[in-house]
């Protein structure tokens, strides 16, 4: 599987020069590209910092219902509506979220998707350090985009600062990025990161490991920094503070929902060097963006990765307490037939076919809410070995029927019981919440009048 993954590690380098040089307006412009020089036919000049950060291995969406934000093959449009010659791309690190087997076959596939994206630079965190340390990935990182880290120096041996120069009304910009830890280091090393050129204008952009009042009010009083970009505070990235505030305070969303947009524009003040003006705001990765066919094939490579390893059958499995066992929907049929019947022509019946038709029934992650009972000893495993636990049956709600079919209903099923809200989660059913009867209306297979405490909320609308 590595050596796969190392190989189309290598074949991404060619890719990303490709995309790194070109750039330009994108026809039929949306409102993301409001401010921009594409929008103001070029008569204005702006430079875009994109910043984007927290991963945690979300590689696209997971989501049938619509609405869901976030898809790294969704990204390049964003990205794409500056001219590569405006703009600076840069990650804050937290590629993934733990070190799985899993997780380790996702670090790869985003290190190559940056590489695809053009990012001009990544702020690793401690634990992408690590991962790409097991992984001997972390010399070679350095070839598809230029690497800082908190960690600088020392065992990693990597650099803590980055400066890339623009052109801003024919004058020489130069945007400096450093990464920097205040609570172990002091702030007077800020002086050292960001050294004054008297040749150029100067923005200098901190990464911060960690962020409050005292070390933003600190880094404020040294004159120094522009932007101070602090780790995420939600899912979506925004400015903390005061908007007119130096440095101007930003935090980075999670997941790859949106896309923080810093812009700089050269000031209009005659006579002498105009201050730069700043701005902030973020874009929201839409599903309707087109997809960049490149990262669509490698999502295709992971998913193919992820069958290879074998991840579904390796997944940790538990006993069911008092000697349960899942049995599958069809055991019910015999007691339950009406039900059965119902169920069978509801999406419930159909769900591991939605994951078929987008190749993710390999992928662990995915087919968790797509079975009944993954994740213990008698539940799902694979379609080959427990075909007959495919869907989201009866199982999943009322729980394990083992018991209660073999007293013929005397012994009342018991948990595990799933609650819907366990997989339509806003991450993975954007449209779910405030919107539940309509849903459960949806899946209604039973008609005798709701009973208290019981999964069935009301009759069947049409008996």
């Amino acid at each position: 599987m590595m050596r796969l993954a190392i190989c189309i590690f290598a074949l991404t380098v060619g890719v990303w020069f490709l995309l790194s040089i070109s750039g330009g307006c994108p026809a039929g412009q949306s409102s993301m590209w409001a401010g921009s020089k594409c929008e103001r036919g070029g008569t204005a000049e702006i430079l875009t910092v994109f910043i984007t950060g927290d991963e945690l291995g979300a590689l696209k969406p997971c989501g049938c219902s619509g609405g869901e934000l976030g898809g790294l093959d969704r990204r390049a449009e964003v990205f794409n509506g500056v001219p590569a010659s405006k703009r600076l791309i840069i990650d804050t690190g937290g590629f993934v979220e733990g070190d799985s087997e899993q997780d380790l076959i996702k670090f790869n596939i985003v290190i190559q998707a940056f590489g695809l994206l053009g990012y001009d630079l990544v702020s690793l965190s401690e634990r992408d350090v690590e991962i790409a340390k097991t992984l001997d990935l972390l010399e070679g990182i350095g070839s598809v985009f230029n690497v800082i880290s908190f960690r600088g120096g020392g065992e990693a041996g990597l650099p803590t600062k980055f400066t890339k120069r623009l052109s801003l009304s024919g004058r020489e910009v130069a945007l400096t990025v450093g990464a920097f830890d205040a609570e172990s280091q002091p702030i007077e090393r800020l002086g050292e990161l960001f050294t004054r050129q008297s040749d150029v204008q100067t923005v200098n952009i901190v990464i911060a490991k960690c962020c409050d009042d005292a070390i933003i009010a600190s880094i404020a009083k040294t004159g120094i920094v522009d932007c101070l970009v602090c780790p995420s505070e939600s899912d979506e990235p925004g400015i903390i503070g005061e908007p007119s505030a130096r440095p101007l305070v930003i935090s980075v969303g999670r997941l790859g929902k949106y896309v923080g947009r810093l812009q700089i524009e050269a000031g209009s003040v005659a006579g002498r060097e105009a201050k730069l003006r700043y701005s902030f705001s973020s874009v929201p990765v839409t599903e309707d963006l087109p997809q960049e066919e490149s990262l669509v094939e490698l999502y295709r490579t992971y998913q193919q990765l992820v069958k290879e390893d074998n991840l579904l059958e390796k997944q940790a499995r538990f006993v069911l307490p008092n000697g349960l066992e899942y049995t599958g929907s069809k055991s019910c049929k015999l007691c339950h037939e009406y039900e059965y019947e119902k169920w069978s022509s509801k999406a419930h019946a159909d769900a591991y076919a939605t994951l078929e038709r987008v190749g993710s029934q390999y992928d662990p992650e995915c087919v968790v809410c797509h079975v009944v009972g993954m994740g213990y000893v008698s539940g799902f495993v694979s379609e080959d070995k427990t075909g007959h636990l495919k869907n989201v049956g009866c199982e999943n709600c009322h729980g394990p029927g083992s018991e209660h079919n073999m007293t013929l209903g005397k012994a009342q099923t018991t948990e595990p019981m799933s609650d819907c809200t366990d997989c339509h989660t806003p991450d993975h059913s954007a449209e779910y919440e405030g919107n539940e009867e309509l849903y459960l209306n949806k899946i209604v297979h039973w008609r005798e009048p709701n009973a208290a405490g019981d999964v069935k909320k009301q009759e069947d609308p049409k008996e």
